[in-house]
């Protein structure tokens, strides 16, 4: 069975466990971030979900990690704060019935004992048989001696183990690559299951089963011994008074079996018919595609229960008229899953190594957060060197190869370098910002350096503190912004070489700053969890400001979706890398979306390529690309296949899309710099036509390499846009103009396999078929074709004198062979 799932009760912080009670399977026990356990109780699915608790006790001691419901009393819980277990009596809400000891470390795990006597636990510490922060997730079968190891949520492969009480302790049987979730083992058994299994996704559960070889149908004792019951022995005051009732003891044969009882949550209304929603049920997962296996799951509901197993010979009648078409199969799996990007399976690819700089010595691997590390244009590449005196080398990526040993010339910038940018519109012009406060304005001769440069071309200075970040216009040429610890951003006009403009608002570090793709407004997302977006022609205060990330270590901000939206990298209070959101015309009501990648120190850096809305995020030290396609309405993130590289990387940053082999299917290529290399990375996405340009992937791109207008323009008030060039190539034809090809059948139609033939036409076949494979019988044979010797030819090639009587071995010998 394919179960499609959702959560529609709210829970307002993060659930850290969650477990069902043994006696009652609509009542759920979550514990989450905000300090509260939560009764649930759970109505029948095609019913609303409560949108509030049942009950919600409030240990008042931090943070909870775990809950577990006693196996044998009603109503008793076992709670996990980060330290320490707490015992609960739900009926009693004023306070836990005990607080045990605490614990070293952060408590990982606690299983209650079969009977309900005994309570474990297990600690980070390591002198408790952990193995420090690496933890499994174990789950033992109530009906057998079984143990189930699953190394983390969301691995592919799981471990079982027979457990025994004598030598071999353990020992392993299969593994199976699903991660799982025991259910009771009371639910209906047949045909040698052992237990039933959930393996779940991110928006499905499938049933499938843990299952013993058996012949027969017969029931098998040895394998089903009778099993807990689901009435609870005693209420949690008589066990906590030192009862040790045990809950009683069911059989599974299934004429033994006592009927399911419904809870009043899951009775329907009496005038539904229960014999409609079971053949509803079976017409649901009919509807799955061929490519989803749906087993006969023994796992059952009160309402479906009674509708029998199909067998081969049952279905059958069913694929007349009842299964829909494999396309309309799809579509419905695709309406229930979502969306899907057409990038899902993009691929990336280092280049080859004669594309590559290598044997590079000395790089400065600790630039500040806010810099990007490196930066390149079309024709070369600026990175800084770890050498006193602020010192960045320039790379001509038209000459790749190995470095020489000796010293390269470089550009000195006298302080220590905090951020760099190539100016889009002039590939010789370098903006570095140094910590004094000043911005450094540099020509690359052509051809690149061939001596080391101590004189900018132009200073920039204004600000009081050291420079965070710089940022070049995208539309006019000689325009220039920088954010600085002084809690300002100002705007360079680089024509005059002075301060045009300086905005203000900003209470903390300004952590990045992002053009609009028009080239209008100007967001900045800082550390005092605000997202502002500025206006700079009209004021220097912000004209929006909403909330932005709650963590403190870092940010990004990037517009995407033709500048309707915002999209920030960033962390959430937990320190956990996520992707937030915003809509450009509200601000201020929030992210309307998020998703939430994983831990790490370093600050995930957006690539956003507005042709195809797919972007491209990583963080210095990392050694995985993340991407993404952004849609403009829900689920607005769509997760594509990531890259890894095979060491990490220090930076990743990309060039023009004209860079891109239309021909491979390049959508991006970047350069990734590691400690001693810079290696070109293409992305791709795998196509079938490739011999066709794919006009559905490459929109006309807009020439973001060249002006639009003035810096003194811009100031003015005038506004400009690119103009767009196509990548097609001459000779290559549109995909969407390609020749539809007629669909081949690839099996002979039904009829030609259910013609009766007479055995006179069989013997005919065979026959004919036994003649092809032998070949023509009158056809001549190859030696039939060969020609003779004469008999002077014979004698003139032997090696020795023969007399005219006297016979001759050789010959006698050639002839007789």
């Amino acid at each position: 069975d394919v179960i499609f799932i959702s959560f529609p009760f709210s829970v307002p912080d993060l659930v850290t466990d969650m477990d069902f009670s043994p006696f009652d399977e609509s009542l759920l026990a979550t514990c989450s971030g905000d300090e509260t356990v939560k009764l649930w109780r759970l109505c029948d699915p095609e019913q609303e979900q409560p949108s509030t608790p049942e009950l919600t006790l409030r240990p008042g001691q931090g943070r909870l990690e775990l809950v577990h419901f006693h196996p044998t009393s009603s109503g008793l819980l076992a709670v996990s704060t980060t330290n320490s277990p707490l015992i609960w009596d739900t009926n009693r809400q004023d306070g836990p019935l005990a607080v045990l000891e605490q614990h070293s470390d952060q408590l990982q795990s606690m299983s209650w004992k079969r009977d309900g006597s005994l309570l474990a636990s297990s600690c980070k510490v390591r002198t408790t048989g952990t193995c420090g922060s690496c933890s499994m997730v174990l789950l033992c079968s109530k009906l057998h001696d079984l143990m189930i190891l699953s190394p983390e949520q969301g691995d592919t492969v799981v471990d079982c183990f027979e457990v025994s009480s004598t030598e071999p302790f353990l020992s392993q049987g299969k593994s199976w690559p699903f991660v799982i979730c025991l259910l009771r083992s009371h639910e209906p058994l047949s045909d040698g299951y052992l237990n039933t299994r959930g393996c779940h996704g991110t928006q499905a559960v499938i049933g499938c089963h843990l299952s013993s070889p058996s012949q027969g149908q017969e029931f098998h004792d040895d394998l089903y011994p009778d099993t807990a019951g689901t009435t609870p022995a005693m209420s949690a005051e008589e066990w906590w008074k030192g009862g040790n009732k045990q809950v009683e003891k069911v059989s599974l044969q299934p004429d033994k079996r006592p009927k399911p009882k419904v809870t009043q949550a899951k009775q329907m209304p009496a005038k539904k018919d229960p014999t409609r929603r079971e053949s509803k049920e079976v017409r649901k997962l009919d509807t799955f595609p061929s490519s989803i296996s749906v087993s006969n799951s023994p796992l059952s509901t009160p309402s479906s229960s009674a509708v029998p197993s199909r067998s081969p010979s049952s279905t059958s009648g069913l694929s007349s008229g009842f299964l829909p078409s494999p396309s309309q199969s799809a579509k419905t799996i695709q309406s229930l899953l979502g969306p899907t990007s057409k990038y899902r399976h993009i691929q990336g690819v280092v280049m080859h190594r004669d594309t590559h700089i290598t044997n590079m010595r000395g790089l400065n691997l600790t630039t500040p957060g806010e810099c990007d590390g490196f930066c390149v244009n079309r024709q070369r590449v600026a990175v800084p060197l770890a050498i006193s005196g602020g010192q960045i080398a320039i790379f001509e990526r038209s000459q790749p190869g190995r470095l020489p040993e000796t010293a390269l010339p470089t550009i000195q910038n006298s302080v220590n370098v905090v951020d760099f940018s190539w100016d889009p519109f002039d590939t010789h012009r370098l903006a570095v910002a140094g910590d004094d406060a000043k911005i450094r304005v540099w020509l690359v001769p052509q051809g690149g350096l061939k001596e080391t440069l101590t004189e900018p071309e132009l200073i920039l200075q204004g600000h009081t503190e050291k420079i965070y970040s710089i940022k070049f216009h995208p539309l006019a040429s000689g325009l220039l912004v920088s954010s600085s610890y002084d809690l300002t951003v100002k705007l360079w006009n680089l024509e005059t070489g002075e301060q045009v403009k300086v905005l203000t608002g900003h209470q903390d570090q300004v952590f990045g700053i992002a053009w609009s793709p028009d080239g209008k407004l100007l967001a900045t997302v800082c550390k005092d969890g605000k997202v502002r977006i500025y206006d700079p022609r009209k004021s220097t205060a912000p004209v929006q400001e909403g909330p932005g990330p709650e963590g403190p270590r870092g940010a990004r901000v990037v517009w995407v979706c033709e500048g309707k939206y915002l999209l920030v990298s960033g962390f959430d209070s937990r320190s956990e890398r996520g992707l937030y959101l915003y809509s450009t015309d509200s601000l201020s009501s929030g992210a309307i979306a998020s998703v939430k990648i994983n831990v790490s120190p370093s600050t995930l850096i957006p690539f956003y390529d507005p042709d195809t809305s797919v972007v491209i995020l990583t963080g210095k030290g990392d050694s995985r690309v993340h991407i993404y396609e952004i849609v403009p309405e829900e689920p607005y993130f769509i997760e594509c296949s990531s890259f890894n590289s095979p060491e990490p990387h220090k930076g990743l940053a990309f060039l023009p899309k004209t860079e891109c082999n239309v021909r491979d299917v390049e959508i991006a290529v970047g350069l990734m710099l590691t400690k001693t290399t810079i290696e070109p990375v293409a992305f791709r996405v795998p196509r079938v036509k490739k011999e066709f340009f794919q006009d559905d992937m490459y929109t006309d791109t807009a020439v973001w390499w060249e002006p639009a207008l003035t810096a003194s323009a811009w100031l003015s008030g005038s506004n400009g846009q690119h103009k767009k060039i196509s990548l097609k190539p001459k000779d290559m034809t549109p995909v969407s103009e390609a020749p539809k090809e007629a669909p081949v059948r690839k099996y002979l139609p039904s009829s030609v396999y259910l013609e009766e033939k007479t055995d006179e036409q069989k013997k005919e076949e065979l026959l004919s078929a036994m003649v092809a494979k032998l070949g023509n019988m009158d056809d001549p044979l190859p030696q039939e074709s060969f020609q003779g010797v004469d008999e002077d030819e014979w004698v003139s090639k032997c090696d020795r004198t023969v007399f005219k009587d006297e016979p001759c071995s050789c010959i006698s010998d050639v002839r007789s062979t």
